[in-house]
């Protein structure tokens, strides 16, 4: 190994163990990937001072300046920006080399570039970054405060109807109602039985005595009397008859 590379390995080394050991808590960003090698432009060694520079995306992510023909720098991923998997394009001055890495938070490599002024080869193939060494999990952190109660769901189905209470108790007397209406008059009623036959009248006056009549003539006239008696008895009766009414 010569001394450029060996100078160039134990400053990749001395970038690495200066990392800590243990993974950062969650909500601490990753820890960055570190780079470092031997750097030529165009063939010859670059002079100390060229400045060798990392872009992913398009943006400058890490600067270093050569120094003994080596370079080496850790590449930090920015608060807000994710840099995970993506494509490290590496150039020395102003030529671009034919190096490439991918992004890997705790990773890196030692990488030797070969920049040339003009476009990089067409057979140049990114090395594959080695496997990042993965330090031993963080304490648990704090839970988090309590989250907002959540929209209200549906209302449930109605339930089934209730069974059937018992009956309730006799009610108190309520109060005397308003006196009814006259009904109509009933029908006349029958006569009643006939009264006792009333007593006898006074006795008429006598009427004037008659011509002497034959013999014949003298029942006659008895029988007569009789009945005019009997006529007087009745019509007194039904004069107190009709009185008593």
């Amino acid at each position: 190994m010569t001394k450029a590379k060996l100078v160039a390995l134990i400053a990749v080394m001395a970038m690495l163990l200066a990392l800590p050991a243990m993974v950062l808590a969650q909500a601490q960003p990753p820890r960055p990937a570190v780079f470092g090698g031997s750097a030529t432009l165009d063939g010859v060694t670059a002079a100390n001072g060229t400045v060798v520079t990392a872009t992913i995306g398009g943006v400058t992510a890490a600067t270093a300046n050569v120094s003994g023909g080596n370079y080496a720098f850790s590449i930090a991923q920015p608060p807000g920006s994710s840099y995970a998997g993506k494509e490290i394009i590496f150039k020395v001055g102003t030529g671009t080399a034919a190096e490439k890495a991918t992004w890997i938070a705790d990773g890196g490599a030692i990488l030797n570039l070969n920049a040339t002024s003009g476009p990089p080869p067409a057979t140049a193939t990114p090395i594959p970054p080695p496997a990042p060494i993965l330090g031993q999990p963080g304490p648990q952190g704090d839970a988090g405060p309590k989250g907002d109660s959540g929209v209200p769901g549906p209302a449930g189905r109605q339930g089934d109807a209730g069974a059937a209470g018992a009956a309730g108790g006799a009610g108190g007397k309520g109060d005397t109602g308003d006196k009814g209406d006259s009904g109509t008059p009933g029908a006349a009623g029958s006569a009643g039985p006939a009264g006792a036959a009333g007593g006898a009248g006074p006795v008429g006056p006598a009427g004037p005595a008659g011509e002497a009549a034959a013999a014949g003539n003298g029942l006659l006239g008895i029988i007569g009397l009789i009945v005019a008696v009997v006529a007087l008895i009745a019509a007194g009766g039904a004069i107190m008859m009709g009185g008593r009414r």
